[in-house]
Formats: structure tokens, C-alpha cells, sequence
């Protein structure tokens, strides 16, 4: 396969740009307020309004945790160096890992404001999220970042700006991050679950997905691989949310 070397910018009318990576995130938020509402139809405890502020906070949280987890996890040292480009949002730095805490606390806030139990909304919440990881996961694609290690595998992608063939992480992520995550969790979500249960099923796939991908996938240049030349700060932060998320599924099967 050959990378299609996609213009990042989707339309140009001159006064403005759009691009495809702002996009990718409006159908992501688009997706996730679309199955929302899809979801409220099986719950009585959800309406419109709910919906609404649901997903104004939690892009919110995706947004400022996003950008906030990459700094202090990916490039903590160029923030010491220079804490102002924690705005220079142009230059690309989002962390799923950010912005899943940050949706955390945003889910909290929200739930102050309802009157909801913190996993009764983020099992709410959890099939919501796995589209718009692989819409995020595509539109990095077409931004040609985040590419895997260098092969001669049939499954790489030659990119000619670098002359090399790569793993399309991007797409693997998209793929298992995104379309079978959201198999599972929405398959499994049509029934009624125990709390936490649906919380769980996403804290273990998402983490052992990402986890499988990051052996294929470059770690970011300012970091390199942290221990035994193949573990990474991807892979680092995803194993305690395979542990959380087991622990989260045995007290739940307890009770």
C-alpha cells in the first residue's frame, strides 16, 4: 500500500482554513451526541437537556485534559522551558490519556450538577467514546503523524515524503481502538448491566489495545522507549487502566 499523501486541509476559502483533523473531532462529537440520544431511549433517567450539557462537558474535558496530559506526560520539559506553549495547540500535542481524565472530572462536574452517581454516567458514557477515538485516530492519519516503526511487511504503508515503508498505526488504532471497541461495548450495553460493568469492559480493551499497538508504533522522538528498548509512556499509562478495569469488573460481579 501507498500513503494517498492527503492535504490536510479539507477546504480553503481564503480568509479561513478547515481541516481535516477539526473535522475528524466534530464528527467524533457529533457521534457521540447522536448515539446519546440513541441510548436515552433504552434509559428513562436521561432527556435532551442532559444530553446536551453531557456532551458539552465532556469536550470540554477532552479538549484541556487532552492538551494538558500530553504536556505533562510527552513534553514536560519544554513546558518548564517555555509554559506558555501549552497554547501553541498548532503545533499538534493531544493525550488520550489526558483527556480521559479530564473527561473523568468533567463527568464529575456534571454529575454534581444532576445528581448522578459518577458510574452510573460513565457507563452512560462509555460506548459513546470509542467512534470518536477513531475518528481522532483517522484524522492523524491523514495528518501523516504518529506512524509505526519502519517494515517490510506486506501490512506497512510506503510513504514516499519519507521514502520508507510504516506500519499505519494510526489506522490499527482506528480499527481496534475504534470500530471494535465500539462493537463490543455496544453490543454489550444493550442489556441491562451491573454499575461499572460497562466502565470496566472499556478500561480493559482500550488498555490492551493500545498496549498491543505501541510495539509497532514510533514512541514520540522527545521521549523514546522508557525501559528494556520497547516499553513506552503509552504502554505505561494503559496497564493501570487494564488493572483498574479488572478490579472494577470483579467488584462488580461481587456485588
Amino acid at each position: 500500500m501507498t500513503y494517498p499523501d492527503i492535504n490536510p486541509i479539507a477546504l480553503d476559502l481564503g480568509f479561513i482554513q478547515i481541516y481535516w483533523y477539526g473535522i475528524m473531532y466534530l464528527l467524533a462529537f457529533l457521534s457521540a451526541y447522536l448515539l446519546a440520544n440513541h441510548r436515552t431511549k433504552q434509559l428513562d433517567n436521561w432527556h435532551k437537556e442532559q444530553i446536551e450539557d453531557l456532551i458539552f462537558y465532556g469536550a470540554i474535558g477532552v479538549v484541556v485534559g487532552g492538551r494538558l496530559g500530553y504536556i505533562l506526560f510527552y513534553n514536560l520539559s519544554a513546558f518548564v522551558a517555555d509554559p506558555l506553549s501549552v497554547f501553541a495547540v498548532q503545533n499538534g500535542g493531544m493525550s488520550f490519556h489526558g483527556g480521559f481524565l479530564g473527561v473523568a472530572f468533567s463527568m464529575w462536574l456534571f454529575n454534581r450538577k444532576y445528581n448522578k452517581t459518577f458510574f452510573s454516567t460513565m457507563d452512560f458514557v462509555a460506548p459513546l467514546v470509542p467512534l470518536g477515538l477513531g475518528f481522532g485516530r483517522l484524522g492523524n492519519f491523514i495528518n501523516s503523524e504518529l506512524w509505526g516503526k519502519v517494515t517490510t511487511s506486506p501490512f506497512g504503508m510506503f510513504i514516499q515524503e519519507q521514502g520508507v515503508t510504516r506500519y499505519p498505526s494510526q489506522l490499527y488504532e482506528a480499527f481496534l481502538e475504534g470500530f471494535i471497541l465500539f462493537v463490543i461495548l455496544w453490543i454489550f450495553s444493550n442489556k441491562s448491566r451491573a454499575p461499572m460493568t460497562i466502565s470496566a469492559l472499556f478500561l480493559i480493551f482500550y488498555g490492551l489495545f493500545r498496549f498491543v499497538i505501541e510495539f509497532v508504533r514510533v514512541p514520540d522522538v522527545q521521549l523514546g522507549y522508557l525501559a528494556f528498548d520497547w516499553l513506552t509512556m503509552g504502554q505505561l499509562l494503559s496497564l493501570p487502566m487494564v488493572v483498574l478495569g479488572v478490579i472494577l469488573l470483579l467488584k462488580a460481579n461481587k456485588k
